[in-house]
């Protein structure tokens, strides 16, 4: 079985896939998205966004990542493939899939859903633009404003050549709420000859093996629930013990250590507060340590509460 981190823009940065990857046995690592509008973007922007390409496409554990694209224009999308590929990605893959509004505005993203046509010449284009031993992959949802399209879209990425599927079930319009509907999934992996990756409401180890047992897949991409759990990926491929709450801080220590130490550190205090978001799903005490930093708006006041339970933690017997 592989597990793929899904592409979480404003959260899987390079230094989020690089602290992931050394905890747990991802196969691929996929980017958040370069936006692509009317022309071949410069190399500097590719890797500012990848600055694994520095390293073959690799993280400093040796894990691949994948540079994933967003756009409507055919050319231009084959274009920047080409050119994501000449600088080390492991494959390339395109976004059909991005909710945001301000995305779909632009005609970006699961706004394309709408017009399967227009996902296939997408497709098309990457594919024959890039070398055939490279891989040209797609994440869709099932549908816009509803489902009704899902087989459809999912025929014109393989009709068009892709490589490979990732599917998050369900549509732009049910956005994150549970459930997902994996039975969808099912359908497009029975149709499809390429492999075809489950995404959607997997949070434990026992959601992925249920995940697979309805569907088919022998593939899972996971987002929301490994910032979640950060070791989740190593629960499911090997049986991992979840990460302990003390385990987790001591993680969130080293991360603040990295952040404030980076170009980023102006966006700790609202990077660290998402990131409780999602650990509040899992663990009580992240729920009640967020109670005590959220009113805080400075890097030096949540940093000194994050010493104080940290030091708290380490000292119980």
């Amino acid at each position: 079985m592989r597990v793929i981190l899904a592409p979480m823009e404003g959260v899987v940065d390079p230094l989020m896939r690089d602290i992931l990857s050394k905890i747990n046995p991802y196969d691929l690592l996929v980017t958040e998205f370069v936006r692509v509008v009317d022309q071949l973007l410069p190399e500097k922007v590719f890797l500012k966004l990848c600055p694994e390409l520095h390293q073959q496409g690799m993280t400093a554990n040796g894990t691949p990542v994948r540079v994933q694209l967003l756009g409507q224009e055919p050319q231009c999308m084959a274009e920047n493939a080409v050119r994501a590929i000449e600088l080390g990605s492991n494959g390339v893959d395109a976004n059909f899939g991005c909710p945001a509004k301000m995305v779909n505005r632009s005609k970006g993203g699961a706004v394309l859903l709408q017009c399967p046509d227009k996902v296939h010449d997408i497709v098309k284009a990457m594919r024959q633009a890039v070398s055939s031993e490279h891989p040209v992959t797609a994440k869709i949802r099932l549908g816009y404003e509803d489902k009704s399209l899902f087989m459809e879209n999912a025929l014109a990425v393989y009709e068009a050549g892709a490589t490979e599927l990732a599917i998050h079930a369900r549509s732009k319009t049910d956005g994150y709420k549970p459930p997902a509907y994996w039975e969808y999934i099912t359908e497009v992996r029975q149709r499809l000859p390429i492999p075809v990756i489950a995404n959607g409401e997997i949070w434990s180890a026992e959601d992925a093996r249920r995940c697979i047992e309805v569907t088919g897949c022998d593939s899972v991409m996971i987002g929301r629930g490994a910032i979640s759990l950060p070791n989740l990926a190593d629960t499911i491929k090997t049986g991992a013990a979840p990460y302990t709450w003390e385990q987790t801080l001591s993680l969130l220590m080293s991360y603040s250590e990295l952040e404030l130490n980076g170009r980023k550190s102006d966006y700790y205090p609202a990077r660290i507060k998402q990131w409780f978001c999602y650990l509040n799903r899992q663990y009580p005490e992240a729920d009640a340590l967020f109670r005590e930093l959220r009113v805080f708006k400075t890097t030096d006041e949540i940093r000194a509460v994050l010493d104080k339970a940290h030091r708290a933690l380490l000292a119980t017997p």
